[in-house]
């Protein structure tokens, strides 16, 4: 298991440098999780290009804590794009304005799944916020939805 571990995060941080080259939206999910392929065909629908990988929920914990992901900030997919971190069910639109804008954080999270949401679509909607995800790891509202 540890050179399986290793290996994923060798490729983690292949992905993230050659990510900030293509700005490819590089998906971790789980095989069987539908919402991620809803998720996956928003930001397609948007104009990104998006690779995703299936992997195990031991592979995704490592993910998550590779990538600065707290269980404050968690959803079911991790993605890396552009150097950022992108948790969760963000709207493509977030993700726009967050590589436009350039913050100097990790990334951005839109905790839990929440009801509305991209790939979340269907019966009820919720308010929800995007959270921008600073380098110490403290967060704040970047969008509300």
């Amino acid at each position: 298991m540890k050179l399986r571990t290793l290996l994923l995060s060798a490729a983690i941080s292949f992905l993230s440098a050659s990510v900030a080259l293509s700005a490819t939206v590089s998906v971790f999910k789980d095989a069987g999780c539908g919402c991620c392929g809803g998720w996956i065909a928003h930001m397609t629908a948007n104009g990104f290009t998006v690779a995703s990988a299936d992997i195990s929920p031991e592979e995704m914990d490592v993910v998550k804590a590779k990538a600065g992901i707290t269980g404050d900030t968690a959803s079911c997919h991790t993605a890396l794009v552009d150097g950022y971190v992108v948790e969760g069910h963000v709207p493509a639109s977030d993700v726009q304005r967050l590589l436009a804008e350039r913050p100097d954080a990790v990334g951005l999270a839109a905790p839990g799944m929440p009801a509305g949401s991209p790939g979340m679509e269907g019966a009820g909607a919720e308010p929800y916020d995007v959270l921008l995800i600073h380098k110490d790891g403290s967060t704040e509202i970047f969008a509300s939805h």
